[in-house]
């Protein structure tokens, strides 16, 4: 990693504590003002973003189990402002350089009667803030246990919310779009059945949340680096329009486990009066610590096909034989009589890696490779899987040979069954078994109740485990994609091998009945704000009956808008899902996938409205050629379109890859039209987007062999 520019300058403050009892600071740029003050011995704070109130009066401090709570009875010891200010070059990103400039102010407070120390640290930058706390060494508080943090969040209004339910164990659902008020009906109506969504009432939610209040402030909440803590929620209360944070439990009810000296998470705001900032915001990263690795040379983002959709879509099994009741270590494939429709055999690898190398991609993602799967959904068992084992028609040695001679990798795949204990105990084996193999990325899943019995996906111990996971990958020079584990938060910048999550509803709910076609439009001012997602776009054959005809789930979105998610998506891990057989029907939109890149060193976001569209730029790191993405939720809509963004001068190739006339999501998704034409940076256009639709532009710099292509035209 390398620091371009750094300045950093401290004021202390030795003000009385009547002064200090109530302290403001500006972001760098003046719009923002963020106040922290004592309220008769109560720390809170409040939020103004171009003179006008964002976040109000709100309390912060800790309840604590088997000790006084950290509440009320606080004075202020001193406080220190600083401003920092420095531009980091990220492994990977949406761009090859971050500012991280904020204005810093470190309040220093004692709670007198028991004479404990907490201090709350705030960062203010342009686009919010972060704010945390930390408990220094001290006599008296060592060892403490959180019952519950109370960390407010007090809004001016009833905004528009972009939201999914609270859930201690997924993020896998749709989002609802709806106004803060009306959270608890949707909740009542739509996820009430769901017994860990409603451990916390029907006005629970999960980070990132954003909103948009009714005079035009964009915010969204969220957290930032988390480590050794439990996922923060939100807990809504109507009547005082007040957000307060819930934490993860773990299997007796606690929150978390302290030991001084020690630091929570950063609770974070982004705010602005444009959505594309909220695109823009590198907040979340920038309040995590820099990279931790000394050597990043072997870190590379992939792009990458699997034998993963046809398993999916039921077209084929991850299991050899039959389901029953099999132990792991008492497997004798003598005796298990194949299904058939085992996925990862020789011959269908040997199909995909043909067809994947031809053009171009890094890695084959194969699942359902290794013992085990006949017996493990749901069983709740410590031993499942050992990691090391292939199933006898999965020939690991040759296949991945087979591989390597067409300038290709396997990509490995862990599934835990949520049992750690049994991930752990194998683990080094595991990654070890990947080098001597060839591997050099995971994808590891948590399907399941976690193991140990009552422990909980996003609490402290699961929040350990995937980083001591990635901790662990690191020494093996292994990268990384972590499904079902927490969501991120950043942590991408300090263990830049964690290239994927998933922590959200992706295109394999495509097969479970569909994805709101508005989905594709929130996810980037809500999950993505805390790191890229594994969405493992790129369906061109939206019916699935079509080819496994006892399946009636079809493909809420058109081919166009498939294509546009390779840009609106960001992530340095890029799937191209579907099917060989399937791509080869629609081999000249299939060239965009080709193309595209997936690694990046400029993006604009043109433009952007959550739950409505998405547009964004972005120039390829290795060379002179810009990619345009843009989606739209379920209603059709023509968008205007600046190539302003290209270099002054030069003239470009634009192929745009675009809805036709008679798209439609939900009767006509496969249609679409392909046309080229020449564009500067003063070209202009509109493209029609058809419901559930978009479109995808490749620009590459004009050659003398361009000198026949017109100027790019409407059509």
């Amino acid at each position: 990693m390398k620091r371009f520019f750094v300045l950093i300058i401290a004021f202390a403050m030795a003000f009385s504590v009547s002064n200090l009892s109530a302290q403001s600071i500006l972001s760098p740029d003046g719009d923002l003002k963020f106040t922290f003050k004592l309220n008769e011995g109560v720390p809170t704070y409040s939020v103004e973003y171009k003179q006008a109130p964002v976040i109000l009066d709100s309390r912060l401090g800790f309840y604590l189990n088997g000790a006084e709570d950290l509440l009320d009875g606080f004075t202020v010891l001193s406080s220190e402002q600083s401003t920092f200010d420095e531009t980091w070059e990220p492994v990977w990103g949406e761009e090859i350089a971050i500012r991280n400039h904020y204005n810093e102010l470190l309040v220093h407070l004692e709670q007198q009667a028991t004479e404990r120390k907490m201090d709350i640290r705030i960062r203010l930058f342009d686009d919010g803030y972060g704010l945390r706390y930390e408990f220094p060494r001290q006599d008296g508080l060592t060892y403490f246990t959180v019952k519950e943090e109370r960390t407010e969040f007090a809004l001016t209004g009833d905004h528009r919310a972009f939201w999914m339910p609270g859930d201690y164990d997924t993020q896998e659902y749709d989002y609802f779009d709806s106004r803060l008020s009306e959270m608890g009906a949707i909740a009542a109506d739509h996820v009430s059945g769901n017994a860990s969504t409603t451990r916390f009432s029907d006005w629970g939610v999960q980070t990132a949340l954003t909103m948009k209040s009714d005079e035009g402030i964009y915010i969204t909440l969220h957290e930032a680096a988390l480590v050794d803590y439990s996922c923060m929620h939100l807990l809504y209360n109507p009547d005082t329009k007040v957000f307060t944070s819930w934490l993860t439990p773990d299997a007796i009810g606690n929150k978390a486990y302290m030991q001084t000296p020690a630091k929570t998470p950063w609770r974070t705001a982004v705010i602005t009066d444009d959505a594309r900032e909220l695109l823009a915001s590198r907040l979340t990263l920038n309040l995590n610590e820099p990279c931790a690795l000394e050597d990043t040379s072997w870190i590379k983002p992939v792009k990458y096909m699997g034998v993963w959709w046809e398993l999916i879509t039921n077209k084929s099994t991850w299991a050899y034989a039959n389901e029953g009741n099999v132990k792991l270590d008492l497997v004798d494939f003598a005796a298990l009589k194949p299904n058939g429709t085992h996925g990862a055999t020789n011959d269908n690898v040997k199909r995909y890696i043909d067809f994947a190398s031809k053009y171009g991609f890094d890695q084959l993602l194969v699942e359902g490779w290794n013992i085990g799967w006949e017996d493990w959904f749901g069983q709740h068992k410590d031993y499942v899987f050992d990691f090391v084992t292939p199933y006898p028609d999965f020939d690991l040695p040759e296949l991945q040979k087979y591989a390597n001679e067409r300038g290709m990798r396997l990509m490995m795949h862990h599934e835990t069954s949520a049992s750690i204990r049994n991930y752990e105990r194998h683990m080094d084996k595991a990654y070890q078994f990947m080098v001597d193999n060839g591997y050099n990325s995971v994808k590891s899943g948590y399907v399941g109740n976690i193991f140990p019995r009552g422990e909980y996906h996003y609490g402290q111990l699961m929040n350990n485990h995937y980083l001591y996971a990635i901790k662990k990958a690191a020494e093996y020079k292994i990268m990384v994609n972590a499904h079902e584990a927490v969501r991120p938060t950043g942590l991408c910048r300090t263990y830049p091998n964690l290239i994927g999550n998933e922590s959200a509803r992706g295109t394999e709910y495509q097969s479970f009945g569909g994805n709101h076609p508005h989905h594709v439009t929130i996810l980037p001012f809500t999950r993505l704000q805390g790191g890229p997602m594994d969405y493992t776009p790129g369906i061109f054959r939206m019916d699935i009956s079509s080819f496994v005809p006892s399946h009636n789930s079809k493909v809420l979105s058109t081919l166009a808008n498939q294509l546009a998610l390779y840009v609106t998506l960001y992530s340095p891990l890029q799937m191209a899902a579907d099917m060989p057989e399937h791509y080869e029907q629609y081999i000249d939109a299939f060239q965009f996938i080709v193309d595209v890149p997936v690694e990046w060193s400029e993006s604009r976001y043109l433009a952007a409205e959550p739950g409505d569209y998405v547009v964004i730029a972005r120039k390829d790191k290795n060379s002179e050629s810009w990619f345009v993405g843009g989606v739209t939720d379920d209603n059709a809509r023509t968008m205007p379109l600046s190539f302003d963004f290209l270099d002054a001068n030069k003239e470009y190739v634009a192929t745009v890859y675009a809805d036709a006339k008679d798209a439609d999501y939900a009767t006509n998704p496969e249609a679409y039209v392909i046309y080229k034409g020449k564009v500067t940076s003063k070209s202009a256009t509109e493209i029609k987007m058809a419901r559930g639709g978009g479109f995808a532009i490749s620009i590459v710099e004009a050659t003398p062999a361009d000198k026949g292509i017109k100027k790019l035209k409407k059509k």
